[in-house]
């Protein structure tokens, strides 16, 4: 039984999508854990693109490079493949997708084959978290780029059994622009720490 988790903050031991993620984990009584933390050592960023060109060059012609893209882009779909479970905690910046995430697509996809349901049905927790809020309301509601796009892809392509879990107004407490909301971020930290305990205890009924 495998479990992959992949983390991709950038904040360390402030990360609020990792306090999220950890809450998970530890109602899974110590399974065992796959991890990959694509924050804190990210994978190279020309990575996908030379994996992607690889494609187009004899397997005698290719540089040292398109091999390392190549290898690096099936280990993390054989990790996908591998998984039996996964919790992901990809928070949003600059309004969407991370660079580290977008990356870590991009190279499984050129991993697999063309639209290969790496996840298909196995249960997975998607931990999103934003500084600010954007929904209904909001001054930039519509603003998020980034929800969607991971439904989209964890859940639609990769066929996940899908529980999402978002949390906002995490920069309440530092960004003083923002003080205004401090019980109403309490409230949103509260609400998403039992949402994250209690998509553990259901990932450990089935795994």
């Amino acid at each position: 039984m495998a479990i992959l988790r992949v983390d991709a903050s950038i904040l360390g031991p402030n990360s609020a999508s990792t306090e999220l993620a950890d809450l998970v984990e530890k109602e899974l009584g110590g399974a065992p854990i796959v991890r990959r933390h694509i924050g804190a050592s990210p994978l190279p960023s020309d990575a996908w693109a030379t994996a992607v060109q690889a494609a187009y060059v004899p397997a005698d012609q290719r540089s040292d490079a398109h091999h390392s893209a190549v290898a690096l882009a099936g280990e993390l779909a054989g990790e996908l493949r591998a998984a039996d479970a996964a919790i992901l905690a990809l928070p949003f910046y600059n309004y969407g997708v991370s660079q580290h995430v977008k990356t870590w697509f991009d190279l499984a996809m050129a991993g697999g084959e063309n639209g290969e349901k790496f996840l298909d049905g196995k249960p997975v927790v998607v931990l999103t978290t934003r500084g600010g809020s954007y929904g209904p309301g909001a001054p930039r509601h519509g603003w998020d780029h980034n929800t969607d796009y991971l439904r989209r892809v964890v859940g639609d392509i990769w066929g996940a059994d899908l529980t999402l879990i978002e949390r906002e107004f995490t920069l309440v407490g530092v960004n003083p622009a923002l003080d205004a909301f401090t019980e109403t971020a309490a409230v949103m930290r509260k609400s998403a720490h039992e949402a994250a305990i209690e998509a553990g205890r259901a990932l450990a009924a089935r795994v």
